[in-house]
């Protein structure tokens, strides 16, 4: 399975409307998963995934907001920027990092 890391400024509609859909009434606590990336830093993300990918969205209060604010017949949301595979999430090497 391939393991993408996702910042808020590259959540594209699709990985947003698995977010708003798994957590409709936004996320907690208990579903922030915790990991430290390839640099030592911490990173605290919710997972979605799809049948061949696992997206870890990273924690923010903008992604909160965002999910908050959501509506599917909006078109607003920019749906041009992607999520980018990063190499601490390499299919490889993955395992190791949380």
């Amino acid at each position: 399975m391939k393991r993408v890391i996702v910042d808020f400024k590259k959540l594209n509609k699709e990985i947003l409307e698995m977010l708003v859909e798994k957590f409709p009434n936004g996320y907690d606590a208990k579903d922030i998963i915790v990991f430290r990336n390839a640099q030592n830093e911490i990173i605290e993300a919710v997972e979605v995934r799809t049948e061949d990918t696992m997206y870890l969205v990273k924690v923010s209060k903008r992604l909160a907001d965002t999910m908050e604010n959501y509506d599917e017949d909006d078109d607003t949301f920019d749906d041009d920027e992607r999520a980018e595979e990063t190499p601490e999430m390499a299919d490889e090497d993955a395992d190791d990092d949380y």
